[in-house]
């Protein structure tokens, strides 16, 4: 297998894993809670508390891409299965987000009320990371993304799940370069940006969850060939 073949399956993943993960997790829907746990907070210990909450979204990802798949096999769930279930849970959320007038967050924002200032350093990984960042949804979309990342051909998996692993970093550093200027992001974009934003985000998510869907769904139809 060639070198190109090899880079651009790198990149495909990359992107790939980026398009369908990053409007789940969308760090700035959650970034006004993270402005609300650090109220009175030196500047250090809230961009501490920053990276922290990205490092903790590197590993759930991480975990979720590379052997999510494999833990759900080991209970009899094959990857057609799980790419199916997946594409039909990513363009759910993704219809969800469409047709919803404005960014929802009622229940993060109740969980975020009923934290004092003392657990604000506390709470990197629950609840600022899981669930109010990267929550069950991001999570089970990682885990369908990783069963699609796997192909016959071991050399092109192994390039595959390389540029999904650097799309998880990517992903945690953007959380944290949200999270550490959230103050000035929100007030840049404005409402009607977060809108708009949040659309076409949402758009490029029903298609991903459209492709993984199909990818299961052709799958299965080349197995019951086989059996028939």
């Amino acid at each position: 297998m060639g070198f190109s073949i090899l880079f651009l399956a790198t990149g495909k993943g990359l992107l790939f894993t980026l398009a369908a993960i990053l409007p789940i997790i969308n760090p700035l829907a959650t970034a006004p809670l993270f402005v609300d746990f650090t109220h009175g907070m030196d500047r250090h210990a809230s961009h501490r508390l920053a990276s922290s909450i990205g490092r903790h979204v590197v590993l759930l990802l991480a975990g979720a891409l590379l052997i999510g798949s494999y833990v759900l096999r080991f209970f009899g769930v094959s990857l057609p299965v799980v790419r199916v279930a997946g594409g039909l849970i990513v363009a759910s959320m993704a219809w969800q987000l469409l047709n919803t007038q404005r960014s929802a967050n009622t229940d993060k924002a109740h969980m975020a009320q009923t934290l004092s200032d003392e657990d604000v350093s506390m709470s990197a990984f629950y609840p600022m990371t899981f669930p109010l960042t990267c929550g069950p949804g991001s999570i089970s979309v990682a885990i369908a993304v990783g069963a699609s990342l796997q192909t016959p051909v071991w050399g092109q998996t192994v390039a595959n799940f390389a540029g999904g692993l650097v799309a998880v970093v990517l992903l945690g550093l953007i959380v944290t370069l949200t999270f550490r200027y959230a103050d000035k992001l929100l007030g840049r974009l404005g409402e009607v940006g977060h809108i708009v934003f949040l659309r076409l985000m949402a758009f490029i998510l029903l298609c991903v969850g459209i492709e993984i869907m199909w990818e299961g769904v052709r799958a299965l139809w080349g197995e019951l060939a086989v059996m028939h």
